[in-house]
């Protein structure tokens, strides 16, 4: 059996390397070999830029064990909502390897999304940005991509409402919110967006965390990205405004701990009785 952690994929090389630090503690953990590997676009992120060689994606990946011989995979997603548009996206690629390949069997981990792990990272990412900034009690809100399915819109709220939970007495108002949204009334559930929510009366003026409800750094999160320049754009339309960015999830410890329960579970209830 083979074992990878699989993210979404990005152009950017930092967020690659996240994967790798991430797969390498995964690896450390469970005492076996993790493969960081990405669903798309990673491959084609310049080799030289990255410590150790090429990024592989899923479908080469795939193709290169399988032709190896291996026909068994675990995946541990590291996604902050394996469900949704990702997740049907994800199953149709499988499905379509099997076929070419001539079949083989794959499984998924449990993700971040079970057991209230996102709460606990957001609400501690939340608790160092206050202290290392010395603000006292400011408003929040917790960022997502935002895209076409509800069920990421529903993780991303439950996420935001434990970690309001969690930050009793420590913060102001918290509200949830996308980075982006299609088009059309039928996607209601990711608004507000990021910039809709720092026009409301609460988040409009003076120290404002952003808890970005991201994985890694890339096009969007991090510094330069889309996330920043709407935050940069708010505060050029309100000149009282201060936005600060807490740190991302998939670098936390707790995301690793969380991922590493879960694969030694599937590890576990893999092996013959």
């Amino acid at each position: 059996m083979k074992v990878a952690l699989v993210d979404n994929g990005s152009l950017e090389p930092a967020a690659h390397e996240g994967l790798r630090a991430a797969a390498a503690a995964l690896s450390e953990n469970a005492g076996i070999p993790v493969d960081a590997v990405s669903w798309k676009h990673s491959d084609r992120i310049a080799a030289a830029a990255l410590k150790g060689g090429p990024a592989w994606t899923l479908a080469p990946w795939i193709r290169a064990r399988v032709a190896d011989g291996e026909r068994e995979f675990l995946l541990v997603p590291f996604f902050i909502s394996p469900q949704g548009a990702i997740g049907s996206a994800l199953a149709r690629d499988l499905a379509g390897l099997q076929e070419e390949t001539g079949g083989f069997s794959y499984a998924f981990t449990a993700g971040l999304a079970e057991g209230g792990t996102l709460g606990e990272i957001l609400a501690d990412r939340v608790r160092q940005e206050i202290a290392a900034r010395g603000l006292c009690a400011p408003p929040v809100i917790v960022v997502d991509h935002g895209g076409p399915s509800p069920v990421s819109a529903g993780v991303r709220d439950s996420a935001a409402d434990a970690a309001r939970d969690l930050l009793v007495g420590e913060i102001g108002p918290l509200v949830s919110a996308s980075m982006e949204s299609p088009d059309g009334p039928g996607f209601a559930f990711n608004r507000p967006l990021l910039a809709e929510a720092l026009t409301a009366s609460e988040f409009a003026s003076g120290d404002v965390l952003i808890a970005p409800l991201f994985l890694l750094p890339g096009r969007h999160a991090g510094p330069g990205g889309d996330l920043d320049a709407i935050a940069r754009e708010a505060q050029a339309r309100s000149p009282g405004l201060r936005c600060h960015f807490t740190g991302l999830v998939g670098s936390h410890a707790l995301a690793v701990d969380a991922l590493s329960r879960a694969l030694a579970r599937a590890l576990a209830a893999a092996l013959p009785a």
